[in-house]
């Protein structure tokens, strides 16, 4: 194997793009195949990144949840065709807004807008696969609202609650629309395990594979928070990067307590990979322990999204890519050098998950810029490739 190519691309990317830091791991089967760091963990450019710079997630986040909802439907806890609202009541009946156009600048429908009651329920693997109609508006009245009444502590629970009360952008089941759904998803498990999602995720799978370094709130934790990279956000219909101020990316949070399924975890690129390590290898980790059946990880290379809801996923500019369980799926092995039936996703800082089962390969790359379109585009199909190459496939 030989990496230098790719060593040279992650090394490129702050002069061609001006990423400020960039981490990349491959492990096959078990074993650490390639690791590549470049750049600085802080504003000022002192700090090289190390194996404890901790970076957000953010939408990485929704892997680690559908595999805590696979582990629930794998113990007969939960079933993928259940209605949501078997465990969260509030789901029961929806409003449905009159009219929606996803297109920019978006404008997501509110309460006070025309809406219709929902034809369809809610079911979980809706919420899996992004066709359950909800809108991934995190700054709606409701949630302002809950924000305010709760002095900015509301728990999980009670911010899906309020979450349930926004209209839906679309009938459910008919069409692919990127969403709060996986936040739902961390309530459903909560009431499904009778614990607090942070809990599960520690007892099921973190504990298990020996993971140490993942965390919500990290600012509650200042010898967790001074080891967070600098965030930095692209300015819209430019290239500049700069400095971020948190109007997009605290909008995640909600409150201070609540812990998003769909965008609210932190952690190291050791931590992340040793996760997905266990899913390319069968659900088995490096030390052993399961956390999924074959089985079940299986299941996450199976497509989901057909006819109109290919065509609103073709949107995200995922080339050769169907949408899944929670997943990206590889469907034209003509257009990826990794295999039909690789999977995996992103976040909005520019993180990047891939899965290969057939290979038994897991790559994890990170930056940390908000809003800088050209990482899901340019750089990750490029890592991808150049990793493949390496690799000889």
């Amino acid at each position: 194997m030989n990496f230098d190519k790719l060593t040279e691309y992650l090394d490129s990317l702050h002069r061609i793009y001006g990423v400020p830091a960039a981490d990349c791991k491959i492990t096959q089967d078990h074993q650490v195949i390639y690791r590549h760091m470049a750049g600085y963990s802080d504003l000022e450019n002192t700090v090289p990144l190390s194996e404890n710079t901790i970076y957000r997630l953010f939408s990485a986040t929704k892997v680690i949840t559908a595999t805590a909802v696979l582990q629930l439907v794998e113990r007969g806890k939960l079933r993928l065709n259940d209605e949501v609202r078997d465990y969260l009541p509030e789901f029961d009946q929806m409003l449905v807004a009159d009219t929606f156009k996803f297109e920019f600048p978006l404008r997501w429908p509110t309460s006070d807008d025309k809406c219709h009651y929902a034809h369809n329920t809610i079911r979980i693997i809706d919420l899996l696969t992004m066709t359950s109609g909800m809108s991934y508006d995190t700054n709606s009245k409701e949630q302002r609202a809950i924000r305010e009444k709760s002095g900015n502590h509301a728990s999980t629970r009670e911010v899906v609650a309020e979450l349930a009360k926004m209209p839906l952008v679309y009938e459910p089941r008919t069409r692919y629309s990127y969403s709060l759904g996986h936040d739902v998803l961390a309530a459903v498990v909560e009431v499904v395990s009778g614990k607090k999602f942070s809990e599960y995720l520690r007892e099921n799978i973190f504990d298990p594979l020996g993971i140490q370094d993942f965390y919500f709130h990290w600012e509650n934790n200042k010898a967790v928070s001074d080891r967070i990279c600098a965030m930095y956000k692209g300015v819209f219909g430019t290239d500049d990067i700069i400095p971020d101020d948190g109007e997009l990316t605290d909008g995640f949070k909600i409150t201070s307590h609540y812990e998003s399924g769909g965008a609210g975890l932190a952690g190291t690129v050791d931590a992340y990979s040793l996760f997905i390590d266990a899913l390319c290898n069968g659900g088995v980790g490096i030390n052993g322990a399961r956390i999924l059946s074959e089985e079940s990880v299986k299941k996450f290379t199976i497509p989901y999204t057909t006819g109109q809801m290919s065509q609103d996923f073709a949107v995200s500019g995922k080339v050769g890519y169907e949408y899944g369980l929670g997943v990206r799926v590889l469907v034209d092995g003509t257009k990826s050098k990794s295999p039909v039936g690789e999977f995996g996703w992103d976040g909005a800082a520019g993180a990047y998950v891939l899965v290969d089962t057939t290979n038994h390969v897991s790559l994890f790359y990170t930056q940390h810029i908000a809003g800088f379109p050209k990482v899901y585009s340019e750089i990750h199909p490029k890592i991808r490739d150049l990793a493949y190459e390496a690799m000889g496939y």
